[in-house]
């Protein structure tokens, strides 16, 4: 997914392209508004429900805010190998007849301003229940803007990754390692919720958080469908791989606990889809519907056991488990492109944009590259950006406010009344 800006003449405009990539902006928007917001809010306690709906609602209005004013311009100007230039502050010279590919760029700059909403919205599941309304709002402009525009950069922008070679179709990078490294990041910097590992912590409302998980599903369609910026045989495979590995994933998670436990659970189910989803992101525009099956299945599995892994044994609170699930799953996409994007095997080979790749070395040893650079531009940057919000605004509420819930602490307000 990388820019191309022209002023050319309105008439190379491509409508059913534009139409598509109107449809996939509105679908990566639902995916925030409400999809993550109820997928979320169901998974935690009943007196914090709201605190994280409005995280989530008020993460896309700052982001949007962020991404007009230099955000867009940092992230897609041409600039040099590590950030773009200031051409684009505020949107300027992009106009009803200035073309991005065969779209105008008033709708890339839109589309790629969701996938800014959504990535900060993600890390919000790293710090639930015991954070600051005010820290929130800080950290998301200071983490725009030191960490996601950067990296999408490097990425998608012109920057050295992508001249690297790095495949990334639709966000392993750039939104799930970015996401759940800083969740990880934030969790270990915070702290964990009080009693935590001593006091039960189940998902208040079950309902909310399935509906949301298949608002994620649906919308996914536009993440990684639109992001072949086309109405095309690539944005179609994109959205069929994108399906089996969500159904995938979501199928080897539950089986995974119904071995274990037991018992299949929804939360199972519908965790192991948000896992599939996102291990498939990165490959979703280079691999085959056989290849996706694959990767559908080794996230379930391997997000399944992080998830366990990191509770259980590192005792860390991430609380919606978003490093487990989009951390691990960005990384094990992004170097499972490496693999499946190769001409040399059989059903599994690549049928996306890549064309397929002849050396599958070189080419996880380039993803292998991307994944190292992003884990630690993100880990050091949100570390410092955590410390600097904390010496504005503390980041944590205290215990007494954390007891009484962030709903009525932080907003006056009540999820349920009854």
């Amino acid at each position: 997914m990388l820019l191309v800006s022209e002023s050319v003449r309105a008439d190379q405009i491509d409508s059913g392209d534009t139409a598509w990539i109107m449809t996939s902006t509105a679908l990566v928007l639902f995916m925030t508004l409400p999809g993550l917001s109820l997928f979320y809010g169901g998974l935690v306690r009943a007196r914090n429900v709201l605190s994280v709906l409005m995280q989530c609602f008020s993460v896309a209005g700052v982001a949007t805010i962020v991404w007009l004013v230099c955000g867009y311009s940092l992230a897609f100007g041409e600039g040099n190998a590590w950030i773009g230039d200031l051409s684009h502050v505020f949107f300027a010279g992009i106009g009803e007849d200035t073309v991005s590919g065969t779209i105008p760029e008033s709708l890339f700059a839109l589309f790629q301003m969701t996938f800014a909403i959504i990535t900060p919205a993600l890390v919000v599941g790293g710090f639930a229940e015991r954070i600051r309304f005010s820290a929130v709002l800080l950290f998301t402009v200071l983490w725009l803007l030191i960490v996601y525009v950067p990296i999408t950069h490097w990425v998608w922008g012109g920057g050295w990754l992508g001249a690297m070679g790095l495949l990334d179709f639709a966000g392993g990078t750039v939104v799930h390692i970015t996401a759940g490294v800083a969740a990880l990041v934030s969790a270990l910097v915070i702290g964990p919720r009080t009693g935590f590992s001593r006091v039960p912590m189940p998902p208040h409302n079950m309902t909310l958080t399935v509906a949301g998980a298949g608002m994620l599903w649906v919308g996914w369609f536009g993440f990684n469908g639109g992001s072949a910026l086309a109405a095309n045989g690539d944005g179609a495979m994109a959205m069929l791989v994108t399906h089996i590995s969500a159904a995938a994933g979501a199928m080897t998670w539950m089986c995974f606990e119904w071995v274990r436990y037991g018992k299949p659970t929804a939360l199972g189910a519908a965790t192991g889809m948000v896992a599939g989803l996102g291990t498939i992101t990165p490959a979703s525009g280079f691999v085959g519907p056989a290849g996706a099956l694959v990767i559908g299945i080794l996230a379930g599995l391997f997000c399944s056991i992080a998830t366990t892994y990191l509770k259980n044994r590192l005792k860390v609170d991430d609380s919606l488990d978003v490093f487990p699930v989009h951390g691990v799953g960005g990384v094990l996409g992004t170097l499972l492109v490496g693999v499946f994007a190769s001409t040399g095997l059989g059903i599994f080979s690549g049928q996306g944009f890549a064309d397929g790749i002849e050396s599958i070395g070189s080419q996880v040893w380039v993803q292998l590259v991307g994944v190292v650079a992003t884990v630690l531009w993100t880990a050091v940057a949100t570390w410092v950006i955590l410390k600097l919000v904390n010496l504005v605004t503390r980041l944590r509420v205290d215990e007494d406010d954390e007891s009484m819930g962030l709903d009525l602490v932080s907003h006056e307000e009540r999820a349920y009344d009854l």
